[in-house]
């Protein structure tokens, strides 16, 4: 009975004062992305690019602290969002399962772009994802590229998984694979990193182009129906201004300063 009572009188609060306790939110995202975000060092917690950018606009715009920090690879951010040890993932694809964990915000804040990554000299024709089969690729792991082209490839390609983009990019340079899978832009900043830009070339074609969300935990305590409104009026409020377009300029900048 008593438990009952605490939990009737909880769902009698108002919103806005269980919100007023979430002062402060936590976030991370995949941090061999750039131009959108990336790790300032091997020893360091801090991250760059467009996404922190954008982050800073949706905490003053929201008045609520937002700390994005590096936690671990890709799959551990997932891991640790999924558990509610982190409020929010900044930039994520959508997946059934990962909707089952998370809840995304809306509007999109950034469409992407996936290639098929060949080496020049190793290109093949490719116009469908039927393309693929028989031949042998890699990708980053605990990456998606959207539900769609997931289950495709579950069921019908041979694509390996890489611990780091680097060790995919070397694995498509050595000749280990015919071709290696990922976004556009992150793809040719690590690339260009490696001085390898000018041997391999992305296919016509793309894999697909996908939405990036940003998602907030559904065990995290600041998940509420007022705070995911609010979220979602702050970016549209910053797609009207076009503000990632800026704040992708600002991170090219930065990543290729860093590789000078």
């Amino acid at each position: 009975m008593l438990l009952r009572f605490v939990l009737l009188l909880l769902a009698l609060l108002p919103l806005s004062s269980l919100s007023e306790e979430c002062r402060r939110l936590t976030a991370s995202g995949n941090s061999e992305y750039p131009p959108y975000l990336w790790r300032v060092g091997d020893d360091s917690l801090e991250m760059l690019g467009a996404i922190p950018k954008l982050m800073d606009y949706v905490s003053q715009q929201l008045g609520i602290e937002i700390v994005l920090k590096y936690v671990g690879p890709w799959g551990r951010v997932q891991e640790e969002v999924a558990e509610g040890e982190i409020d929010l993932i900044a930039g994520a694809f959508y997946t059934v399962p990962r909707s089952y964990r998370m809840d995304y915000i809306r509007p999109a804040f950034q469409k992407t772009r996936t290639a098929v990554w060949v080496r020049k000299a190793g290109a093949f024709p490719y116009q469908q994802w039927s393309d693929l089969q028989g031949r042998s690729g890699v990708t980053v792991i605990n990456n998606s590229f959207g539900q769609a082209f997931d289950e495709y490839a579950e069921h019908h390609l041979n694509i390996h998984e890489a611990v780091r983009l680097n060790q995919g990019l070397n694995m498509l340079l050595g000749g280990r694979v015919e071709y290696f899978i990922y976004e556009d832009n992150p793809a040719r900043a690590y690339a260009a990193e490696l001085g390898i830009l000018d041997q391999i070339e992305a296919l016509d074609v793309p894999i697909g182009s996908e939405d990036l969300f940003l998602t907030i935990s559904k065990k995290s305590d600041c998940n509420t129906p007022e705070l995911r409104q609010k979220l979602s009026d702050i970016l549209i409020s910053a797609q009207q201004q076009e503000l990632m377009k800026q704040y992708l300029k600002q991170g090219i900048s930065e990543w290729e300063a860093r590789t000078q």
